[in-house]
This record gives C-alpha cells, structure tokens and sequence, in this order.
C-alpha cells in the first residue's frame, strides 16, 4: 500500500487547494453570518469540474479515483465545510441511483446533476427515526403503474434547491409487513412541500429544510431497485459516503490546527510567542497526530471503495475517528486562542461550530461503534 499520492492526485489536490483558497475561503464569513445559501460558490464549483464527485464519467461526472474524491472534499472543507456539505448532498444522492437504479434512471437523473447542474437531496432521517431506521412512518402504496407516497423527511440538506429527492419508504405486502423500498422523487410532482429552512449551530450557509409528500403520485418506474430492496440500497449508498464525511470532519480539524499554529507563532504571553510553552506544544503535537491518524483511517477506507472491496467497518472507523477528532481539535483551537477563540472574528469558532454535526449526521458516532462493534463479533 502506498502512502504516497499520484502526480495526478497532487494536482487534483492543488486545484482544489486554490480554488477554495480564492473562490470559498474569502467569502466563508459571509455565507456564514447571513444563513444563505452559496449559490455563486456553487456554481462555480461546477464549471470548474469540482462538483458530483462520485458519478462516473459515462454519466458527465468527473470520473475520478475516490482517494482524488476525498482529496477534494478535506481542501473544501478547510475553506468551508458547509460548503463541502452541500456540495456532497449530491455525491450521497447519487450513491443509492449508482448502487441500485436501472441504467434508464442513471441516464435520466445523474445527467441531471452534472449536465444540467442540479442539486439533488438525500431524505431518509424522519422527526421520528433517525438511527432508528425501522421506525420511518413515510409509506409509500402501489397504485397500478403509480406509487402514492405520504410522509415527512427531516433535516434534509439541498431541500429547498433539489430538483429531485432519493426517498426511502416503506411498502406493506399482503402479509402487512415493512418492505423498505427507494425511489427518485422529482420536485415538481404534486403534493411536495418544503418547509422553513432550518437554522443551524453549524453549517450555516447549507440549507436544511423538511420535505412533505402528500398523496404523491410517484411513476413505478422511478423505484430504485425491487420492492424490500430500499434498505440495503440505502445502506450501501452510506458505506459510499461515510468515509467522506470523515475527509470532511479532517478538512475542518485542519484548517483549526493550521490556525492554532499561526496563532500560537504570533501571539507573546510571558515575554515570548504562546508556541514556545510546551503547554501549548504539547496540545499543537496532539492535535497534528490525530489528524494524521484520521486522514489514514479515512484514505485506508476510500481505498477500499476504489478497490471494489468495500468495508463496514473501515467506513465507520474512519467517519467515527476523523469526526471525533475534529471535534477535540477545533476545541483545542478555541482554548489555544484564548477569548479570542471565543469571537467571530476569528475563524476557529466557525470550526468548533461546524465540527459538531460530522459526528451526528450520516449516522451518529454512537450508531458506528455499534457497527464496528457488530462487525468484531460476527
């Protein structure tokens, strides 16, 4: 296994280091402070061929390697990470259409995405089941070469600028039992509805809004695989994505510790700069081997995705791990800048916001440890 990144995956990597440095990074605050969403910043990420990183390149996506994919997403990140989110809502949409959807449907809604420049949104979380996937309520009844679905999605990044929604819903069978069961959802079917945007600790510049189905009449063709098949599909789609919220949680835990070290080079306490305390190198040496670690863990598990040998247990060690971390790094940051940490001014205190949600979203960090725990007993 090499450590050592390709020519290419340097370039790709330098790309986007400098487009997030004068497209994202600039106008980050900004974004941040009005709660509006960075259409501009999007794009422009899309002319530039830094959008829809997971879609091959048979259906106008980039087509590149998912270590190149992870690369990307960390320099994003660092710039802003709800930014990096928005941007990925169409990567985890895409997932469940590549795993499970017939080639018609590929054709149709992931040339949508990259041709078109659509956003899509990925609704599976419910006001009442989240880690809890058994307990969705959104059902979903055949009715001849239609679906009638009804239901409520919650928390669903890109809602109120998708043109299409991947839903998971549960079909009864004769025996009344749940067949979870996925389908592409275009916005303009009757019966949709979105709700007020949601405002946020974190993430403040990606949206964040309830989907309503009211009586939808969806087109059977648009189910994503058999009926009963909904839930591995899903699943599948977040063993895909969860190693990439982990180059997410590593973009925010960097760009925190490249802040502390600046800082700490130039702020004096005591007659000398803070970095000369080994208190405070001490915290910069944990912090950077954590990072390390995390970035590893995150490229062992993209790794695997390129290989064709995906792993359960790599993905939820590496989103778990790097989104753990970011959350002590970016706390780390705050203390190592003192009350200043503490201001918006200062850009540590965005991190230490937007660091929280990576270990929640795309399934808590309580729900894979009891993947990883499941995956070491069987």
């Amino acid at each position: 296994m090499s450590y050592q990144l390709t020519e290419e995956q340097v370039a790709i990597k330098e790309l986007a280091k400098d487009f997030a440095s004068n497209e994202i990074a600039p106008f980050a605050s900004k974004y941040d402070e009005e709660e509006t969403f960075p259409m501009p910043i999007m794009q422009k990420l899309h002319e530039y061929g830094l959008s829809n990183l997971a879609i091959p390149e048979k259906y106008g996506g980039p087509g590149i390697d998912k270590i190149s994919h992870a690369l990307i997403i960390e320099e994003i990140s660092k710039a802003c990470a709800a930014v990096a989110t928005s941007l990925e809502a169409n990567s985890l949409s895409s997932y469940p259409i590549l795993v499970g959807a017939s080639e018609e449907l590929k054709k149709k809604y992931l040339t949508k995405l990259t041709k078109e420049g659509k956003f899509a949104a990925f609704a599976l979380t419910e006001p009442g089941a989240g880690s809890d996937v058994s307990s969705l309520a959104t059902r979903a009844v055949k009715d001849g070469d239609e679906y009638i679905l009804d239901g409520e999605k919650c928390f669903i990044t890109n809602a109120s600028y998708a043109d299409f929604f991947v839903v998971l819903a549960t079909v009864k069978d004769d025996s009344s039992s749940k067949r979870f069961t996925a389908f592409i959802v275009d916005r303009d079917l009757t019966g949709i509805s979105i709700g007020e945007k949601e405002k946020k600790l974190g993430l403040r510049a990606s949206n964040t809004a309830s989907v309503i189905f009211e009586c939808v009449r969806v087109p059977a063709m648009n189910r994503i695989g058999e009926e009963g098949e909904g839930f591995k599909i899903f699943m599948k789609g977040l063993m895909n994505a969860r190693p990439m919220v982990g180059a997410q949680a590593l973009g925010i835990a960097q760009a925190a510790l490249d802040a502390s070290i600046k800082y700490a080079k130039e702020r004096k306490q005591f007659g000398k700069p803070i970095a000369q305390l080994q208190a405070i190198q001490f915290m910069l040496a944990d912090m950077a081997m954590k990072i390390e670690a995390s970035r590893l863990l995150v490229h062992k598990a993209v790794g695997l995705l390129q290989d064709g040998k995906p792993s359960i247990k790599q993905a939820s060690f590496a989103k778990c791990f790097a989104s753990d971390t970011a959350m002590e790094v970016t706390t780390d940051a705050v203390q190592i800048l003192g009350g200043y940490g503490f201001i918006r001014e200062y850009t540590v205190e965005k991190y230490f916001r937007d660091a929280k949600i990576m270990q929640i979203y795309e399934g808590t960090n309580q729900i894979q440890r009891v993947l990883i725990a499941k995956e070491l007993l069987s």
